[in-house]
C-alpha cells in the first residue's frame, strides 16, 4: 500500500470516529432532553415575597390536618391502606396539602438516652416515610410533615424528661439536627411534594405548661433555628414552627420567638431562619387576640415580609365564629392569607371527624381557583 493510500484511510477513519462520538453525543443529548421533558416541570413550593409559588405560579394552600391515624403511625405499623384511602379521599375533594405527625411524641422512633442524646434511631420509621412520600407524590398532594411537638415533653419521668433534657443542651440539639433532620433532608428532598418541615407543634405549651417543663424560649428557640438552618443547608424544603397562639408570633405581644434575627442571633448562623408564618388559631383565643381570618395577617400581627397561613383550626365553629367553613376559606384568601389548614381527627369508624364541612369546603376553593389550587394543572 503507498504512502497515499495510508494518508487517505487513517483520515478516513479519523473522520468515521468523529462522526461516530458527535452522534452518540447527539444521542445522549437528546436522551436528556426527553428526560426532562418527560418529568415536567417541578411541583417543588418556594417562596416569593408574601406568596408560595410552583413553577412561577401562585399555589394557595387549599389544605387540612390529617395529624394522625394511629399515635406514632411511623414506627413500623403504618397501617398502609388506611393512608392510601385517606390521599384518595382528599385528592377527590379538592385537598392539595395536609399536616402529617410523622413523629407524635418521641417513643419508638428517636430513641433517648436519660442525658438527653440520641441512643439510636428506628429504622422502620424511615421505611414507613418512604411508603408516606410516595404516596403524596403519586397523589399530587403537597405533605407538611411534623417532627416534633409538645406532647414530646409531657411528663415528669420517662420520655418526657428526656426531651426536656434534649432541648436545654445545645450539644444534643445539635446531634438531633446531624442525626434526624440532616437524615431526614438527605432521604426526601428529592420528593417535591415535601411542602415544608414544620419543626415543632405548639411549642408554646413547652413555654407555658407545667406538664412540659416551662422550659425558656432561648432554648427552644435555639431548636428551631439549629433544625432550620440544617434544613437549609441540605435540602430545598421550606422551614416553619407551628405556633398554637400569635401571642407569641408577634412583636405586638410577648414577641416572635421565630423572628429571623432571634433564631440567627441564638445560632450565629445566617440559615437559621423560617420560610413562612403558621399560626394555630382557635376561638378561645379570640377575647385575648381577636379572630384572624376577616382581617390580613399583618393585620393579625404578624410579619409582613413572610407568607402567613393558618396552620391548625377548627373545621367546625360555625356557630362561634359567625363564618361556615366554606366562607373560612374565600375570608382567608380575599385577605392576604396564603392558606388554611383544618384540624381532624380520626375516630373509631375510620373517618376523619366532620369530614363533610372540610370536603364542601376545600371542593368548592378549589372549584372557584382551580389555578390557585393547581398551579401545575389536575
Amino acid at each position: 500500500m503507498t504512502l497515499e493510500n495510508v494518508i487517505r484511510r487513517t483520515a478516513a477513519l479519523i473522520i468515521c470516529a468523529a462522526v461516530c462520538v458527535g452522534t452518540a453525543a447527539c444521542g445522549k443529548s437528546d436522551k436528556k432532553a426527553d428526560e426532562t421533558k418527560e418529568s415536567g416541570p417541578s411541583a417543588r413550593v418556594t417562596v416569593d415575597g408574601t406568596k408560595f409559588m410552583v413553577d412561577g405560579k401562585q399555589l394557595w394552600i387549599n389544605g387540612v390536618n390529617t395529624p394522625w391515624i394511629n399515635w406514632n403511625d411511623f414506627t413500623g405499623s403504618m397501617d398502609t391502606d388506611a393512608w392510601e384511602q385517606t390521599f384518595t379521599q382528599l385528592e377527590a375533594d379538592g385537598v392539595n396539602c395536609t399536616r402529617i405527625w410523622v413523629n407524635c411524641a418521641g417513643e419508638n422512633i428517636v430513641r433517648l438516652k436519660t442525658t438527653g442524646a440520641i441512643k439510636n434511631i428506628n429504622e422502620n420509621h424511615w421505611s414507613d416515610l418512604d411508603k408516606l412520600f410516595e404516596m403524596a407524590e403519586k397523589h399530587k398532594i403537597y405533605v407538611m410533615p411534623t417532627i416534633t411537638s409538645f406532647d414530646h415533653c409531657k411528663g415528669e419521668n420517662g420520655s418526657g424528661e428526656k426531651w426536656r433534657t434534649l432541648l436545654t443542651s445545645k450539644e444534643n440539639v445539635d446531634d438531633f439536627a446531624e442525626q434526624y433532620v440532616k437524615e431526614f433532608c438527605k432521604r426526601y428532598n428529592d420528593n417535591e411534594y415535601i411542602f415544608a418541615v414544620d419543626i415543632m407543634n405548639e411549642p408554646d405549651w413547652v413555654h407555658e405548661n407545667e406538664e412540659c417543663g416551662q422550659l425558656e424560649w432561648d432554648d427552644l428557640s435555639y431548636f428551631f433555628g439549629k433544625c432550620a438552618a440544617t434544613i437549609h443547608e441540605n435540602s430545598d424544603m421550606l422551614a416553619t414552627v407551628g405556633m398554637g397562639i400569635i401571642k407569641y408570633n408577634s412583636a405586638n405581644y410577648e414577641g416572635n420567638v421565630i423572628a429571623d434575627d432571634t433564631l440567627k442571633k441564638l445560632t450565629g448562623d445566617d440559615n437559621a431562619y423560617v420560610d413562612f408564618y403558621s399560626t394555630h388559631y382557635y376561638m378561645w383565643q379570640k377575647p385575648y387576640f381577636g379572630f384572624p381570618f376577616n382581617v390580613t395577617p399583618q393585620e393579625f400581627g404578624l410579619d409582613d415580609t413572610k407568607p402567613c397561613l393558618v396552620g391548625e383550626t377548627s373545621n367546625d365553629d360555625s356557630g362561634e365564629c359567625g363564618y361556615e367553613l366554606t366562607e373560612k376559606y374565600e375570608i382567608a384568601y380575599e385577605n392576604g392569607w396564603q392558606g388554611l389548614m383544618v384540624w381532624m381527627e380520626r375516630k373509631e369508624d375510620g373517618t376523619w371527624y366532620e369530614y363533610g364541612l372540610t370536603q364542601a369546603a376545600t371542593s368548592a376553593f378549589a372549584e372557584k381557583h382551580k389555578d390557585l389550587v393547581y398551579p401545575l394543572g389536575k
